[in-house]
């Protein structure tokens, strides 16, 4: 197939006849290795940056990230844009929405300026996510899927990693600017992106989806693990991170090599994980990885009480992105139980859901870090083991008609 051949519809059946690297999974691999170029290096300055630059306080903070999962609450809007542009387009197009605005960062060096610019490339990573989400589950055989996006989380950690090490390796050596890193970063994401929209051609599942807004019953459990877990994620990726710096002092090129470390034990243990879903099941993955973290938040709760030192603080930071990866289970969850319609639409109310939460609690919980940080940690333990009790209801083998231990397995959807 010639590259002028990019815009014309092709089966999913039909695409397996490509040479490799213009299949599905080889779009699939290099959009997941694009977006953590612009956003890891955007993650891995931000903390540094509004401090340096902007003087941000923790309240200054909760409100960038507030103003970040807007978006994300939004997500919703997804399900109109597909009804005029392709899930595959709007992907590669959320992807360029995100460098260029990733490149843009520094010149906005101001709470007014960030907000805004963090806003425009919140909703290019949001949107992406959402339907990138959409597609792996499409796209990818439910047999086959622990496994295969297992392998997808290695490549974004490898891209991770390569922009880490990247700025550890060169920030002090060569005394970089924070301007010269973010146009760098997000010029090879939207780089990427453009190449991927004339170089593929547009892949159509054969189960076409559903285009408006998708409300199930039979989903509620789903709904609320991803609300808990928006809830929980959101604390920890706003304070984390804002705390080493913060309480320890961490320069730039040192939370960055602590970033590395994460990576590096996240592209060894997901393709693991994976494959350890696909043999225990769901169920098990989930209560491990949220009862794992409601210790960890514990944890780092008592990092204030009894001061345990930046070194504790750093183990217990890569502990938890390591049971961040067997979040993968929530995905096949709902790959095994949903009608295959339903994926696209869903995951775009999934995603609004999961970011319910997202939009107060940054702001609301930024004002309670500036008198306790200790009950901030204590709260995002509670979310913790709620959602471990939540899980407690995953069958063992999850399909349409057992989505939950709470009604009788029937052989067809109850929808």
């Amino acid at each position: 197939m010639a590259l002028g051949d990019t815009f014309r519809a092709l089966p999913l059946a039909e695409a397996q006849r490509l040479p490799f690297w213009r299949r599905p999974i080889a779009l699939l691999a290099l959009m997941a290795f694009a977006m953590p170029v612009a956003f890891a290096t955007w993650s891995a300055l931000l903390n540094n940056f509004v401090i340096e630059r902007a003087q941000f306080d923790g309240a200054d903070i909760g409100w960038l990230h507030s103003i970040r999962e807007v978006p994300g609450f939004l997500a919703i809007g997804v399900i109109l844009l597909i009804l005029m542009i392709r899930e595959q387009v709007l992907a590669l197009v959320s992807l360029i929405l995100l460098g260029v605005a990733t490149a843009l960062t520094a010149q906005f060096p101001s709470l007014g300026g960030l907000l805004f610019i963090t806003l425009l490339s919140s909703i290019g990573f949001h949107y992406y996510e959402t339907v990138n989400q959409s597609l792996q589950l499409q796209w990818i055989d439910k047999k086959r899927a622990p496994q295969v996006l297992g392998w997808l989380m290695a490549v974004g950690s490898g891209a991770t990693l390569l922009a880490y090490g990247l700025i550890v390796v060169t920030w002090r050596a060569y005394d970089l600017s924070y301007d010269l890193v973010y146009w760098v970063s997000g010029g090879v994401t939207a780089l990427i992106a453009l190449v991927c929209l004339m170089a593929y051609p547009q892949f159509e599942s054969p189960n076409p989806q559903t285009k408006k807004m998708v409300l199930r019953r039979r989903y509620w459990l789903y709904y609320a693990l991803q609300f808990m877990s928006g809830a929980r994620r959101q604390i920890f990726v706003v304070f984390a991170a804002f705390m080493m710096v913060e309480r320890y002092g961490f320069d730039v090129h040192q939370i960055t090599a602590l970033f590395m470390v994460t990576l590096l034990a996240n592209m060894i243990a997901a393709p693991l994980l994976g494959a350890v879903v696909a043999r225990f099941g769901e169920r098990l993955a989930l209560v491990v990885e949220y009862g794992g973290l409601g210790v960890i938040f514990l944890l780092y709760a008592g990092l204030y009480i009894f001061d345990w030192g930046p070194w504790v603080a750093g183990v217990l930071y890569i502990l938890n992105h390591l049971f961040f990866a067997l979040a993968l289970a929530i995905k096949t969850y709902f790959q095994k139980i949903a009608d295959p319609g339903d994926i696209a639409p869903t995951a775009a109310v999934a995603f609004t859901i999961n970011h319910i939460a997202a939009v107060f609690l940054p702001v609301a919980l930024g004002y309670l870090w500036l008198s306790s940080p200790t009950t901030v940690f204590f709260l995002a333990a509670g979310i913790a083991f709620v959602s471990m009790a939540l899980s407690l209801l995953v069958p063992r083998h999850p399909e349409p008609g057992n989505e939950t231990l709470l009604v009788r397995p029937v052989a067809a959807p109850a929808e």
